[in-house]
């Protein structure tokens, strides 16, 4: 599945409960996941990992969707090429 195409299944399962609950509400889902997807990485569960990885994408192609963002274009725009600063693929940007 492309990310497009799972971006337009988050749509179809949840669009109407996310176009009411707002942006602002959907954004703060969203942190609050990447919230739990930092927990379950610090402690190394890898369950947890998997599901908060999912639900962090799935958040933010909610946010995406109420914006008109189409991610899968957005992503391919900046880093289709690799990367975005130095144009090297692997990056050679200088190590921060």
């Amino acid at each position: 599945m492309k990310i497009r195409e799972f971006q337009e299944l988050i749509r179809k399962t949840y669009y109407d409960r996310d176009q009411a609950r707002g942006v602002e509400t959907n954004f703060l889902w969203l942190t609050e996941e990447v919230g739990e997807l930092a927990e379950a990485i610090r402690k190394r569960d890898r369950e947890g990992m998997n599901e908060e990885f999912a639900d962090v994408l799935a958040w933010l192609s909610t946010l995406a969707t109420l914006l008109e963002i189409d991610l899968e274009e957005a992503a391919l725009a900046k880093y289709g090429k690799g990367c975005p600063r130095c144009d090297a693929l692997p990056c050679a940007c200088p190590a921060h």
